[in-house]
């Protein structure tokens, strides 16, 4: 019997996450947030711009983000107030608005393109591939980041998603409302993926008087 060389032992063992920081992405800060945007706008990268503001008023997860079709946030040559997505992890729809800004930029990202009303929002450049790819959509997350002189290994696609639940939260404290704008099924997934700890909960609880 053939036993495996140490090149192919290392390849069997070593860990795929060796040097990564696990768990939670954290979400970005609104300064973290503004410092990307503004940079986006002063570079005119149109694309990026549209994804950036997207993401966030979306919530969506980066599969669901990158699959966008144009007649998902449009309708007859205008990006829509709101819009109903299908996810694919669940099956399940989930609705998110656009707010003024976020229209502006989609509309300018599709309008430099010549797109009207179909197609994917943000193709890929690939003929192999109709849009761009999760993998890709992260390694763009990860410049955004370290554009903004953040740890790029602390933050992901996630980071895109969770940014407004989370202020959405701390705001409202309102958890059922972030449930259904991230599509979760249960609140308990929620409260896992906010990473709400017992203190914070007893702070809302504080400033209910009855």
């Amino acid at each position: 019997m053939l036993l495996p060389s140490s090149s192919d032992t290392n390849r069997i063992t070593r860990p795929w996450n060796k040097g990564c920081l696990l768990g939670q992405k954290r979400p970005l800060r609104p300064k973290d947030v503004w410092t990307i945007r503004v940079r986006l706008q002063i570079e005119s990268r149109k694309r990026d711009l549209a994804m950036f503001n997207l993401a966030f008023d979306s919530k969506l997860r980066g599969c669901d983000l990158v699959r966008l079709q144009v007649n998902d946030v449009c309708v007859g040559g205008r990006v829509r107030d709101r819009a109903v997505v299908i996810q694919k992890k669940t099956g399940r729809s989930v609705q998110f608005e656009l707010t003024e800004q976020t229209r502006l930029s989609v509309q300018e990202w599709l309008d430099r393109r010549g797109v009207t009303n179909s197609g994917y929002v943000f193709p890929s450049r690939s003929a192999k591939h109709p849009h761009i790819s999760t993998r890709q959509y992260a390694r763009i997350v990860k410049k955004w980041v370290a554009s903004a002189g953040l740890d790029s290994s602390a933050y992901g696609t996630h980071s895109m998603r969770r940014t407004k639940a989370a202020q959405i939260y701390k705001k409202t404290g309102n958890l059922r409302a972030v449930q259904l704008l991230l599509g979760h099924t249960k609140l308990e997934s929620t409260v896992r993926y906010l990473g709400i700890e017992v203190d914070d909960a007893l702070s809302i609880s504080e400033q209910v008087e009855l």
